[in-house]
């Protein structure tokens, strides 16, 4: 019988099946992909501890998948209205000057905290056995797959690229960093070209951040310092221009959601927490 959280993995998979007509030249590959991982999901399910792991695997394949979904044509009507609270935030409001004011020490902070991103999954699933709550695995995995599934979905329906290649050279770092370097070289490589309304980055560290905080209430230190990444990361995503002020608000929203589901699920299993 499959998971919680497996379910979701099989609805997210079966939903963009069932939109590819309406974006992609050639839907069957995604019906194929959907195919694929209904039955890699039945593989792993004999395994116990590969199953635990599997579904962070398929983040990744949800994440490459959105690549399918990047439009032919652009019109930027999403960009060009963003990027307008962008400046206010950065120059009004002085949010770049603020990040630089200590020179180089934050920005490289906040674009070690972008990298670290691609090992979230990871460190939480991690951190579930390091605390001995290898038990928690369904609930945690549930908040921690919601919150960066639903950016995904979201994806087709808000094509956009984000600020620092629609835009050149304006509003970026004045700081350039060996993790920066490092961070223009995996997006500008390995990114998707679909979309960045939300930010799949925030909503992910932030739903990491409410699964450890609510499943792992006894080592309060994981899900706080989890939280803190999770600020760190939503800041970091818009002073290097990876993203719009809007995708990581945006981001949060998504988050809070699934934090509303694991709040549920709280509640419905009557987990008995410290």
């Amino acid at each position: 019988m499959p998971r919680f959280h497996e379910w979701i993995l099989l609805a997210y998979f079966w939903y963009t099946a069932a939109i590819a007509p309406f974006f992609l030249p050639h839907p069957g590959h995604a019906v194929l992909l959907a195919l694929a991982v209904t039955a890699f999901l039945a593989v792993t399910a004999q395994f116990n501890y590969a199953r635990d792991w599997a579904p962070l695997a398929l983040i990744l394949t949800a994440y490459r998948e959105m690549d399918w979904f990047a439009p032919l044509q652009r019109d930027y009507h999403f960009e060009l209205g963003w990027i307008e609270w962008d400046r206010v935030l950065f120059y009004r409001w002085g949010f770049q000057g603020a990040v630089e004011v200590l020179g180089p020490v934050a920005p490289a902070f906040l674009e070690f905290t972008y990298l670290l991103v691609y090992a979230n999954g990871p460190f939480v699933v991690a951190a579930l056995y390091f605390a001995h709550r290898r038990d928690r695995i369904e609930p945690v995995l549930t908040v921690l797959l919601l919150g960066t599934l639903l950016s995904y979905a979201l994806f087709p329906f808000f094509p956009s690229v984000p600020p620092r290649e629609l835009f050149g050279a304006s509003d970026l770092p004045h700081y350039v960093s060996p993790f920066r370097r490092l961070n223009l070289f995996l997006v500008n490589g390995y990114g998707i070209h679909s979309s960045v309304f939300p930010s799949a980055h925030v909503s992910s560290a932030f739903s990491g951040a409410w699964a450890l905080m609510l499943f792992v209430p006894e080592r309060k230190w994981l899900g706080r310092g989890m939280l803190i990444y999770a600020v760190s990361v939503a800041l970091a995503v818009i002073y290097g221009r990876y993203h719009y002020a809007v995708d990581s608000l945006a981001g949060f929203g998504v988050s809070l959601m699934a934090l509303a589901v694991g709040l549920a699920i709280r509640r419905v299993k009557m987990l008995r927490v410290k």
